[in-house]
């Protein structure tokens, strides 16, 4: 039975831990189509990912993660049936990544003073603005050898590892930290007490007429169904409603 996940923050970290999840999979998913094609979702995603971590402390963030991870781990260790060579190497990256992103300049950092970047960057940021006309410079990058663009982008990404390596950690952990509940609720609506839950997810078969919406924070959440409709665009759901539901 195939099932739609859904996935819903419940603080501002986790959000943008999210968003970046979801841009680094978009831009690295360029890197298996042509790059004349893709171009424009690739650059998207590069100078959004720039943006949130330019406007947000998320080397910070992920740090205090990773540190809590680290203590984490250390008390695992002392439990009998754990599989001790997994836990060695999830706590030898942990310590890696926290040495890394301690250093005083990030390595992202090098790509606001790329000029070919932040030339692009500027034009992207103007509706209409990546036209082949506004950027010659683009065109001719296009317009180079597939493992010259392969190259440029591979580096361009390779600046951007050690947030992605940590995110990928941090999300890993706090996804395994419960299972799957199912619940049946008669009213296509559901609430609960968010305290001490960051994520919450969801699975919904494909085949019901329905999905969530997600309202809350830290201290209550409410999970609203709804089902597409021609005339608004969607409309609640009232009738009985089965999902699963981890509260991570």
């Amino acid at each position: 039975m195939t099932k739609i996940l859904y996935e819903h923050p419940l603080n501002e970290r986790i959000r943008n831990y999210l968003k970046l999840e979801h841009l680094f999979t978009q831009a690295e998913d360029c890197l298996q189509r042509k790059m004349s094609v893709s171009h424009q979702v690739f650059f998207n995603a590069l100078f959004a990912i720039i943006d949130t971590l330019e406007r947000n402390d998320v080397r910070g963030d992920l740090i205090k993660d990773l540190e809590k991870l680290e203590q984490n781990l250390v008390i695992w260790s002392q439990a009998p049936e754990i599989d001790d060579s997994i836990l060695a190497k999830n706590l030898q990256q942990t310590v890696e990544l926290v040495c890394q992103l301690k250093c005083n300049t990030p390595l992202w950092a090098q790509l606001k003073h790329d000029k070919f970047l932040a030339t692009l960057k500027q034009r992207f940021a103007i509706q209409g603005g990546s036209s082949s006309f506004d950027l010659p410079q683009l065109q001719f990058w296009l317009h180079q050898d597939n493992e010259i663009l392969a190259e440029d982008v591979q580096r361009w990404l390779s600046l951007l590892e050690q947030i992605k390596s940590s995110l990928d950690l941090v999300l890993k952990f706090i996804r395994q930290r419960v299972s799957f509940k199912h619940i049946e609720t008669e009213s296509g609506f559901y609430q609960d007490s968010g305290e001490g839950v960051l994520l919450l997810r969801i699975k919904v078969d494909q085949k019901l007429p329905y999905y969530p919406t997600v309202s809350g924070n830290r201290f209550r959440y409410s999970i609203r169904f709804m089902s597409p409709c021609d005339s608004t665009g969607r409309k609640y759901s009232n009738n009985a409603t089965s999902f699963e539901l981890a509260r991570c």
